[in-house]
């Protein structure tokens, strides 16, 4: 895990003109941003990133197609691309990201090592290459996969007993799936 300085905003998600390293946001439970960008195709797949054996929380597990901590002084969308490209070695364009909303995210982790106060800034964007042209970084990502709004919704269906999402997930994961059926059905 990396550790970089982050901005610190309250509970509510203002910022609090506080900045502080991400591992010490992690100890100490302040809330902080973090963007999540899902990829889909015009022919209904999600693009799934499984995340690092390496990873401190939900190693292997599978999940959005690429996400991270938002840099101190970083906008919203310049994290969103950075990330993307970091982990995926995909280019996107501002006008490419489509906002759908931000979740609030609270969740204990290792015993209370971590607590992770996090407000996820949800973007879906259209994949238009091709999987095989992406290239994953492999300290964050184990693997990648295309699945249909089906598969991911069956996946969804068992995650309590198949170890694929994480469980508790399940109603951000619909919010999303949701909001991409909407995009694409525009």
């Amino acid at each position: 895990m990396s550790d970089e300085f982050i901005d610190i905003v309250d509970k509510f998600g203002k910022p609090l003109n506080t900045v502080a390293l991400k591992s010490d946001a992690h100890k100490n439970g302040w809330y902080h941003n973090t963007i999540h960008l899902w990829l889909y195709t015009k022919n209904g797949e999600i693009l799934l990133q499984q995340r690092s054996h390496k990873k401190a929380i939900h190693p292997l597990l599978w999940d959005v197609s690429a996400a991270g901590h938002i840099d101190a002084g970083e906008s919203f969308t310049e994290a969103a691309i950075r990330e993307t490209n970091e982990e995926l070695g995909l280019n996107l364009d501002q006008e490419e990201l489509l906002k759908i909303g931000v979740k609030l995210h609270e969740s204990s982790y290792k015993d209370g090592a971590i607590q992770d106060n996090e407000f996820h800034h949800i973007y879906i964007a259209e994949l238009t290459v091709h999987i095989a042209n992406l290239s994953t970084q492999i300290e964050e990502v184990e693997a990648i996969k295309l699945v249909s709004f089906t598969e991911f919704e069956h996946l969804l269906s068992h995650s309590k007993d198949n170890n694929h999402f994480i469980p508790s997930n399940k109603d951000y994961y619909l919010f999303v799936l949701n909001e991409i059926k909407k995009k694409i059905n525009q």
